[in-house]
């Protein structure tokens, strides 16, 4: 979508009560959820490859054009975006906090990955003849009441609860995006639409992780996440007053979710989707953990770091587009490859500040941009059924993100960031050579 990034470490595996040490040695599950976030993993919306049915594209060409309501849309993106990611950011406090170790905090990043990848598979059947506009005033509200669980969670399983219920709301909101604003402005700007969507998701990834850092430091982690509520309170009534009635589209004949697993094609190439973000996930989510145990930055250092890799995410995805117009493929592959040598990079130079303001800042200019890509290799490969794959790339990159970061937070809490980052650089090594294989299959 958008569940995408932006886009955008930090760890989750351990049972141990924290300490001195656990508490420096974050776990492999909060390391691979937080790379997603400047992709614009957040998901990125995704991509409109195909019109509605003729007489609905008329409809849509005549209608009038709800820019209020896209733009509240993209308020509730920039709301949705920063409550997936600010656990990056503040895994450590949330763990001294509620007495676990920053393994087990960050689990609460893979299991929203884990909800929204079932809620998007499902959301369509399970929503029904609900009004569209009512069902996202409702995903709203609920993300709204996450925030609140969560910053006043009083033990780990109401943390948990939270986290799981921003899940939802990330596979309902990601998955119905692009439909809805095929439904709300004329056919002809739907693109732009998309692409406002994609500014609010960007300006997420940007601000999430170090706003979250100089908040935590501030007013604390509980703070941090209830200055998004009042976010989410505009959001929500701007939603209900500019977004028209959204009645459910007849459902059109086309292969389903699942079906187009079947074609070779798709198979591999959302098998190099799958192994990418896990191997990104692995590694990002425990940048801060690593950042204070290993590079000793302080709080201040550590959001200008994160702010540096936010904003060159950002510049990525601006200059991705030209290189995808030549060739999908290329970048597809060559990204992985960038990025693994970044990670090992970090295994040895990581010591250094200065370095590790270098390569973290590369890593954002690429790992932001390849969500891009792998959308416009969506709307190339499937360009008939552009909504079912839509939904699977979006269940793929959730469930990676929660598979990325439960590995990483094994790994970080029982072997420590060295292993964590090799073994990532080894995953997004095979994530190269699987694009290559699917540039292969495209081309036979």
């Amino acid at each position: 979508m958008a569940p995408t990034e932006n886009t955008s470490g930090l760890c989750r595996a351990s049972s141990a009560l924290p300490n001195a040490t656990s508490l420096s040695r974050p776990c492999a599950l909060c390391r691979a959820a937080t790379p997603f976030l400047f992709q614009r993993v957040l998901p990125m919306p995704p991509v409109a490859t195909s019109l509605p049915a003729q007489s609905d594209a008329h409809h849509a060409a005549a209608a009038p054009a709800h820019w209020a309501g896209i733009f509240a849309m993209t308020l509730c993106v920039f709301c949705l975006v920063a409550s997936e990611f600010m656990p990056v950011s503040l895994l450590t406090p949330i763990a001294t906090s509620l007495g676990v170790t920053e393994g087990w905090a960050g689990y609460g990043i893979a299991i929203s990955g884990a909800f929204a990848v079932i809620t998007s598979l499902f959301i369509a059947r399970i929503a029904g003849d609900l009004d569209r506009k009512t069902l996202l005033l409702l995903l709203t509200v609920l993300m709204g009441i996450s925030g609140v669980i969560v910053s006043l969670a009083p033990s780990y399983p109401v943390y948990m609860i939270g986290r799981a219920l921003i899940g939802v709301v990330i596979g309902g909101f990601w998955s119905m995006s692009a439909a809805i604003a095929i439904r709300v402005v004329p056919a002809a700007s739907v693109p732009k639409a998309l692409a406002v969507f994609n500014g609010g998701n960007a300006l997420a990834t940007v601000v999430a992780a170090p706003l979250g850092s100089y908040l935590g430091g501030i007013i604390g982690w509980r703070g941090a996440f209830l200055c998004l509520l009042p976010i989410a309170v505009i959001a929500l009534v701007w939603q209900w007053i500019s977004l028209p009635a959204l009645k459910p589209a007849p459902r059109q004949a086309t292969g389903s979710i699942f079906a187009v697993l079947r074609r070779p094609l798709v198979l591999r190439g959302m098998a190099a989707v799958g192994v990418f973000f896990s191997g990104q996930f692995m590694l990002f989510t425990y940048l801060r953990p690593f950042l204070e145990t290993v590079t000793h930055v302080s709080v201040g250092m550590l959001s200008m770091l994160l702010l540096a890799l936010g904003v060159a995410g950002f510049i990525g995805t601006v200059l991705i587009g030209g290189c995808i117009r030549k060739s999908v493929y290329l970048p597809l592959m060559i990204i992985p490859l960038v990025m693994a040598v970044i990670a090992l990079g970090l295994t040895v130079f990581g010591h250094s500040s200065r370095m590790a303001f270098v390569l973290l800042a590369a890593w954002g200019l690429v790992a932001t941009a390849a969500p891009v890509a792998w959308w416009a290799w969506l709307a190339r490969s499937m360009p008939d059924d552009a909504e079912a794959g839509g939904g699977l790339m979006v269940a793929v990159v959730q469930l990676s993100i929660a598979l990325g970061s439960t590995v990483g937070g094994l790994l970080f809490d029982g072997s420590g960031y060295r292993a964590t980052f090799i073994v990532s650089a080894a995953v997004l090594l095979a994530g190269s050579l699987l694009a290559a294989l699917t540039a292969r299959t495209r081309t036979s």
